[in-house]
């Protein structure tokens, strides 16, 4: 599984780099803020919308702390798609939260 830091992440946010990112936390999680242009897609309901997804494009999943997020990208990349786990989640991100 590919990994990435928040603090690599953050770099490249900051840079005007068009990412990719998904927040796999739950709506209420989110609502205390989340990366800017990262879109939500709850862990549980990964497997429903990963039809969403472009398999051509890089992800980068985030969550709260890694887990879910390490979960998500396990399974999104056993179906073929590139992602990327932020390790520790928001709990590590420093940068802009929108």
């Amino acid at each position: 599984m590919k990994e990435m830091t928040a603090k690599e992440v953050e770099f490249l946010v900051n840079e005007g780099k068009a990412l990719n990112i998904i927040d796999v936390r739950e709506v209420d999680e989110i609502a205390a803020g989340k990366i800017p242009g990262a879109v939500n897609i709850p862990l549980g309901l990964v497997e429903f919308r990963m039809h969403e997804l472009d398999k051509s494009k890089e992800y980068i999943m985030v969550c709260r702390s890694g887990g879910r997020s390490g979960r998500a990208t396990q399974f999104l990349e056993s179906q073929g798609y590139n992602v990327i786990n932020m390790q520790g989640g928001m709990l590590s991100w420093e940068g802009k939260v929108g």
